[in-house]
């Protein structure tokens, strides 16, 4: 006999931006869906699922909104599926700020008046009490006539009701709508409902209330005569809602809400005196940040000379027990010292996205965002513009992507064009060896000189995106200014652990992502360079393992040496920039691909190979003024097609698109030329 197919239930969880929505996504699902404490970090809708006493659900974790108005991109994912999608899921699980309870009940008010089954939890229990607070929940229940479970995500409690909740169907439909349809705006109400077959008179109002389209209002404006048009004022009708919809709410806080006398000061406002501070804020977040470069040199030294050491071994035992020949040299001299040259600076990317994580996961990156709100405002950015920005120093591609919460659209396109400018993982492994090469190990007032260029490398970033911006805003057209609105969250002890899991797996993601393009470029370079031509008159006879510098690759790069010789450049790192439109960092694998491939010092490691490498003048390869020129150079080159795609998928133009191309790489190119001209 066979059984029926199990049915999946689908259950959508919303809320307020930074309410611990995606922790408890995370703790319901078991997925590693990056959490954090500002508004905005969730911009697309997540999915994942569980199975519980036999019965599988899926959670559909949608971006945090205030309100079922739209005003961004992100907002409007949240309310379109919320609306036209209802058919789709069994109810809301709405997560509720104990912290914040009265901006919360807004929202819950307006899914509750569509109709839309809903379960609620209550989190930050914990912080609430800290700061003296006490909610009466059973009292709460009574009044907004729905289930309402208490959760501290964090400590991971209350994770298991909501699991029972959902299996036991304990959403809460409403009986009776809370807001009451204004008198004037009821026969608009009602002509509309009747005309597009819609009981809920709820719904209908937000049809006449909203900015943008929610469901079928289109055609309902071609069927309405001027005299009903002149009602249809998007902004006056939401503010008349919210109005009153506090009105009422303000009634309950009245009676759920007590506080314990003799309140003391929390942690959280003792600290915000010195780390919002207009002077002193801004003086701990440099301290803050030299710290960090100084522990990527620092703590990850010992495991990249490890590292190092192993994929050297590696090589030199394959060349040492395999036959020589050509798989010989592939291996030993193309693929591993190729891939060894991205893996090898793993440690400093985790280190620097481990830090990165634990002041997102502490509340201290909202504190930043607010510090850099007044200061971006001259520039035509919008303070949203700054959580995009900070994003785009861990990867450009979800920065971009996170643009999508910024209201305004012509501050949204120009944090689009300027965010490729802050430094990437992807430029950090180019910054280190660099840095490495040019720069000694002396410090000054206990800094090393190379935490002290990796801070001027992203200070660099920061500065030059803040000009294209000051350039950028005369040339787009303005659509309206907006305003900076979010929380600064109370401070909390980071999850060690779980930002570490966090880290391991988007280090593995950067070495398994970059070691296909490695891999891939290796094994052309390796070919390249094995086979040359036979002499100049029998161009298409072709000779096998050749020295480097006769071979097709040394070609290819000196053809390229009148170009770049300018900047201070030899064929070789031609070469390398060549390859590293690809993604950035394959310049690193190159290098050590190219290095490897000298037969000569076989016994030194790539690093000390380049820096004894000299040019036919007796000269350095890698002398202060070349490396200053390649660290420009990659500072500003818009070198990583992923990146090229995304612009032009979130924009929808090639025009800017091939403008950011254009502007980055000949501003990478012309910078870095004076720089060496100037230095040498």
């Amino acid at each position: 006999m066979q059984t029926e197919p199990q049915k999946v239930k689908h259950i959508l969880l919303v809320g307020n931006p930074n309410v611990g929505k995606s922790t408890i996504f995370n703790l319901l699902c078991n997925k590693n869906q990056k959490t954090g404490n500002y508004a905005g970090v969730t911009v697309a809708s997540h999915q994942g699922t569980y199975i519980h006493q036999g019965e599988e659900v899926e959670i559909v974790d949608l971006p945090g909104s205030y309100s079922i108005y739209p005003t961004s991109e992100d907002e409007a994912i949240f309310t379109k599926y919320l609306i036209e999608e209802q058919e789709k899921y069994s109810g809301v699980i709405y997560i509720a700020d104990a912290l914040n309870l009265k901006r919360s009940l807004l929202l819950f008010q307006q899914i509750k008046d569509l109709g839309i089954p809903v379960l609620v939890v209550l989190n930050q229990m914990d912080l609430a009490e800290k700061r003296g607070l006490h909610i009466d929940s059973k009292k709460l229940e009574t009044l907004i006539g729905n289930r309402i479970l208490k959760t501290n995500a964090k400590a991971n409690i209350g994770i298991e009701e909501i699991r029972n909740a959902i299996r036991n169907n304990e959403f809460s439909a409403s009986d009776k709508a809370f807001f009451d349809i204004p008198s004037e705006n009821l026969g608009l109400v009602f002509k509309i409902s009747r005309q597009i077959n819609e009981t809920n008179f709820y719904k209908v109002w937000t049809l006449i209330a909203a900015d943008t389209y929610l469901g079928k209002l289109e055609s309902v404006k071609t069927q309405l005569n001027q005299e009903d048009r002149k009602c249809m004022v998007p902004k006056r009708l939401q503010v008349q809602e919210t109005i009153r919809r506090y009105q009422q709410i303000d009634g309950y806080m009245s009676q759920i809400i007590s506080k314990k006398p003799q309140f003391k000061e929390l942690l959280t406002e003792k600290l915000d005196k010195v780390l919002v501070h207009p002077i002193l804020g801004y003086l701990v977040f440099a301290i803050i940040l030299l710290t960090i470069f100084q522990s990527v040199f620092f703590i990850a030294e010992y495991p990249m000379n490890w590292i190092d050491g192993s994929f050297a071994w590696l090589s030199q035992f394959t060349k040492t027990h395999l036959p020589d020949g050509p798989i010989n040299s592939l291996l030993s001299d193309g693929i591993i010292p190729g891939i060894g040259g991205i893996v090898i600076f793993a440690p400093q990317i985790g280190i620097l996205l481990y830090f990165l994580y634990l002041l997102e996961d502490s509340g201290y990156m909202a504190r930043v965002i607010f510090l850099m709100d007044r200061f971006l405002r001259p520039f035509g950015l919008n303070g949203k513009s700054i959580v995009p920005l900070v994003s785009g120093t861990a990867c450009a591609i979800p920065a971009i992507m996170s643009t999508r919460n910024i209201e305004n659209v012509k501050e949204r396109l120009i944090t689009i064009l300027i965010t490729p400018f802050m430094t990437c993982s992807a430029r950090l492994p180019v910054y280190s060896i660099i840095i490495a090469l040019i720069f000694s190990d002396e410090t000054i007032w206990g800094i090393q000189y190379k935490a002290l260029a990796l801070f001027a490398m992203y200070f660099l970033g920061f500065v030059t995106a803040l000009i294209s911006a000051f350039i950028l805003k005369y040339f787009i057209k303005n659509k309206g200014k907006t305003f900076l609105v979010m929380d600064l969250p109370a401070y909390k002890m980071p999850l060690w652990t779980y930002d570490f899991k966090l880290v391991l797996g988007k280090v593995w993601e950067f070495i398994t992502g970059a070691g296909k393009i490695i891999l891939a470029v290796s094994v052309i370079l390796w070919v390249l360079s094995y086979f040359g031509p036979k002499d100049e008159k029998q161009l298409f006879q072709v000779q096998s393992e050749v020295k480097l510098e006769n071979s097709y690759l040394a070609k290819i790069g000196r053809q390229m040496e009148p170009a770049i010789a300018p900047l201070g450049y030899d064929w070789k790192m031609g070469v390398g920039i060549l390859s590293s439109f690809a993604a950035r960092e394959v310049f690193v694998g190159t290098m050590s691909t190219l290095y490897s491939l000298d037969d000569e010092a076989e016994e030194q490691t790539v690093i000390e190979k380049m820096k004894a490498d000299v040019k036919p003048n007796g000269e350095k390869v890698f002398n202060f003024a070349t490396g200053i020129s390649i660290l420009i150079f990659y500072a500003f080159a818009m070198q990583c097609i992923s990146t090229i795609a995304v612009v032009y998928r979130e924009t929808k133009s090639w025009k800017w698109t091939a403008i950011q191309l254009v502007f980055m790489s000949g501003l990478a190119y012309f910078v870095s030329m004076i720089a060496y001209q100037i230095l040498k």
